[in-house]
């Protein structure tokens, strides 16, 4: 089914380190995206992201400082995250000048899920719309954060 991937692209007026803290640093995220943060940023590190009465576990599957950071979610409660079985969630930031960052983040791999079609298109409109949501509020946590 095409059109599933989700991809958002936003240039954000800060420069790559102070767009890196707000994706990678609990403090910075929770206001942002999560209201509950518990996230080491490392490679195969196991963390939780809470969303009001919602969320769930996450696994850091990538962290390339300060141009890609990667996670696993939204996987089936007694299996281990993996291509197939959850989504992945990646930031690649590539600067823009010396104060421009663009981001953009693309949440795949719902697409491959034993989910009914009409799940899957369901899934992607929802997290297009949060996605778009969401860098919206980073943009505006960004311009606060030191350093911009």
């Amino acid at each position: 089914m095409p059109g599933l991937e989700i991809e958002r692209d936003i240039v954000i007026e800060a420069p790559p380190e102070v767009v890196w803290r707000v994706i990678t640093e609990p403090d910075q995220i929770r206001q942002w995206f999560a209201d509950r943060v518990d996230l080491v940023v490392e490679p195969g590190a196991r963390g939780y992201l809470g969303f009001g009465d919602q969320g769930g576990p996450v696994v850091v599957e990538a962290v390339e400082k300060p141009e890609r950071f990667s996670f696993r979610w939204n996987h089936p409660q007694d299996e281990t995250p993996a291509a197939g079985n959850s989504m992945l969630v990646e930031f690649t930031l590539a600067a823009e000048g010396p104060a421009r960052t663009r981001l953009t983040v693309t949440e795949s791999g719902h697409e491959l899920r034993d989910w009914p079609e009409e799940e899957k298109r369901r899934y992607a409109d929802e997290h297009s719309q949060g996605w778009g949501e969401f860098l919206d509020r980073l943009e505006r946590v960004a311009a606060k954060s030191p350093g911009v």
